[in-house]
């Protein structure tokens, strides 16, 4: 069964584009990456996905069931932290988690305690009080303290310093080994390269790639740099499978995928001091794709 399952999923503001044809699987115990530049149509997915916004066209399920016929139903099993949170200001941070876990079917005394321990959050401060980063900590424990089957991270991290950084994705990957489902969405391609199995990349509102993060990584592209002892002549690499061919008098850059026999060949030409065969980032694939729809 997929925990989450879109079909040409849109929706317009107006005139104005917000997604187009979305159509996504994300399978039952998976990490799924949903990466784009901001405004490229993450949040309204998931806004979408959420019953929060209906679409304009499409379809979308949640454990099998429809999201905007069924989606309050659906909501009780499904943890959100949004990119911002805001809350009543004059309320203590424990008064705000006992209410959100009033809301379950469940005692969520122990849990809120737990979590809260984890992130190092003072649960008898008042929300006005805090800082950013620490009504992001609050959010956490809000969308976790129910343990849900599915989580939904809209650029969970902002205003988390590195050691929360670090903490928030140790307990993302405790919650995922205990079964939950996770969709995580970000711009930090870093942040997804470290979570996630399988990543869809989105641009103007339309998914323009979904691979495994292995496949993107290791069987498309290699990134090779080339450094001679004599005056290179870089046109020897204009050739099927280079793109972003970077030259100067003695050194060639390039992304490549292919055969690597053929690169191997032409370098028998070159009086060849260096070479570095390396995997490239995540980032670099991903502005590669974007390059490649413009």
């Amino acid at each position: 069964m997929y925990v989450i399952e879109t079909d040409k999923l849109t929706k317009y503001y107006g005139k104005e584009r917000g997604i187009i044809d979305v159509s996504l699987k994300v399978e039952e115990g998976e990490i799924f990456g949903f990466i784009g530049p901001n405004g490229a149509g993450k949040s309204t997915t998931i806004r979408t996905l959420l019953s929060l916004i209906h679409p304009s066209s499409g379809s979308a399920k949640i454990f099998g069931r429809d999201c905007f016929k069924e989606g309050h139903d659906i909501r009780k099993d499904i943890g959100y932290l949004p990119s911002e949170v805001f809350y009543y200001n004059n309320m203590k941070v424990i008064d705000l988690l006992k209410y959100s876990a009033s809301f379950y079917n469940k005692d969520c005394t122990e849990r809120i305690h737990e979590l809260a321990e984890v992130m190092d959050l003072d649960v008898n401060r008042k929300i006005d009080d805090l800082s950013f980063g620490n009504k992001k900590k609050v959010g956490i424990v809000q969308g976790l303290l129910h343990q849900p089957k599915l989580i939904i991270l809209d650029e969970p991290t902002g205003g988390l310093d590195p050691l929360m950084q670090q903490k928030f994705f140790d307990l993302i990957r405790e919650e995922n080994k205990r079964g939950a489902t996770v969709f995580f969405s970000s711009h930090i391609l870093d942040e997804v390269q470290k979570m996630c199995d399988r990543v869809a990349i989105i641009k103007d509102g339309k998914i323009i790639k979904t691979e495994s993060i292995e496949s993107l990584r290791n069987d498309n592209y290699k990134k090779i740099k080339v450094v001679s002892n004599k005056s290179l002549d870089s046109s020897i690499f204009n050739m099927d499978g280079v793109t972003d061919l970077k030259s100067n008098k003695v050194e060639a850059n390039f992304m490549y995928r292919g055969n690597m026999n053929k690169v191997i060949e032409k370098l028998s030409t070159v009086d060849v001091k260096n070479l570095l065969v390396q995997e490239p980032t995540l980032e670099e694939i991903f502005m590669y794709y974007y390059k490649k729809e413009d």
